[in-house]
């Protein structure tokens, strides 16, 4: 009976595998918009200063379907749950290329962030089947490939952009996604939690959880201070690159590419953490993070060294971000079975608001400050969340 369970408890390799492509590709659709902030602007009459509201109204959405959509998780049958979010992320990337005006582009925007949660129905897939043993490595694992997606959607956005115009990088997401959708409805495993209360229990149950579970709490916060100084990164820098470097759509992409090796993070520490270092590593992040934005902020005005120095700080800032994250993702599925989809859900929300305020932030105070005063905002973020992080008891 023992060896039976084992076996039962063990992911197959072709299903981690699906998981996390699939997570890569769905969570991609929050990030084209990031390097296309320009062109998405000029075309959809968007002033300068609002220009950060492009990619929050995305995360917005993104954060909205994590508090109300996400929790269904721990209710229904995850298989149609995902399937169902996904045909809303469809919509938002067929209207997007359709928007002649800002308000119709925002509302594609909410309804991309929205279907977009569908990864974070996902991602407990792996926590759910993995051992607890190895539920890091399994998390890392699968966080490697949203990780991925996540990094390689500026880059795929702006090379698809600089040959077929912005429009064509949503209308080709949009047919992946039909394909995705197809394909998941027939291979993911059904998945039929056993619930013991209602949608308006589970609902009513968040704010109950998020104050009455410190680790959720800090774990939620420690991500939304890195998640603001990355996000405010990667809305900002596309901008300065083509404005002080003038580097165009298709430049800015191999750029883009940097960031990837930061993904690398997402399945060391999750090993790490299931050996007991998470909090040191956790520590190490916002220094890490914090150290990516002063080393650019300092050095920005020497052309011939700075383009470099912003490659190495995508990669270190990639990293902190990538890797924090498993280290959080690790210890909020160990809270239990029956509530891992709620805390999940609140643990991504709060994160997303944070990176939804840094893309804001960053972008008006880019558009009348310049990267000098956007990058101390980039520093600030990870520092405080480090003062915090001091505070937490061994």
């Amino acid at each position: 009976m023992m060896i039976e369970t084992k076996e039962e408890k063990k992911i197959p390799s072709w299903l981690i595998l699906l998981l996390a492509a699939s997570c890569g590709l769905i969570v991609a659709n929050l990030y084209y918009s990031q390097p296309l902030v320009g062109p998405i602007s000029k075309d959809t009459g968007i002033s300068p200063g609002m220009s950060g509201l492009i990619v929050t109204m995305t995360q917005l959405g993104y954060a909205a379907g994590l508090l109300f959509l996400v929790p269904l998780s721990d209710l229904l049958e995850n298989r149609k749950l995902t399937v169902s979010t996904l045909l809303v992320a469809i919509v938002g990337l067929l209207t997007a290329p359709l928007s002649k005006n800002t308000e119709l582009f925002f509302l594609s925007a909410v309804l991309i962030g929205a279907g977009s949660v569908a990864a974070q129905v996902l991602v407990p897939f792996a926590a759910h089947l993995a051992p607890a043993t190895e539920r890091g490595k399994a998390v890392g694992n699968v966080m490697s490939g949203l990780l991925l997606g996540i990094m390689l959607a500026r880059p795929a956005a702006s090379l698809i952009t600089g040959y077929l115009g912005w429009r064509a990088v949503y209308y080709l997401s949009a047919v992946i996604m039909v394909v995705l959708t197809l394909v998941l409805s027939r291979l993911l495993p059904k998945r039929n939690p056993k619930p013991t209360e209602s949608y308006k229990k589970i609902i009513k149950s968040l704010w109950h959880l998020i104050c009455s579970i410190p680790l959720l709490r800090r774990r939620s916060l420690y991500q939304a201070a890195l998640f603001g100084s990355f996000s405010l990164f990667w809305t900002v820098v596309p901008m300065y690159l083509s404005q002080h470097f003038h580097l165009d759509q298709k430049e800015i992409a191999l750029f883009g590419f940097a960031g990837v090796a930061g993904a690398v993070a997402a399945p060391i520490a999750g090993r790490l953490a299931d050996k007991g270092y998470s909090r040191l590593l956790t520590g190490i992040a916002f220094l890490l993070a914090a150290s990516s934005f002063g080393l650019i902020h300092v050095f920005a005005g020497q052309e011939s060294i700075s383009l470099f120095l912003f490659c190495a700080s995508a990669i270190l800032l990639d990293m902190a971000v990538s890797g924090n994250l498993v280290l959080g993702q690790q210890a909020i599925y160990s809270l239990g079975d029956e509530i891992r989809g709620r805390v999940n859900g609140l643990f991504m929300a709060v994160f997303f608001l944070g990176g939804a305020a840094g893309s804001a932030l960053g972008g008006f105070i880019y558009a009348s400050g310049g990267w000098n005063m956007a990058s101390v905002l980039g520093i600030v973020l990870p520092l405080a969340a480090f003062l915090y992080y001091l505070t937490e008891k061994k």
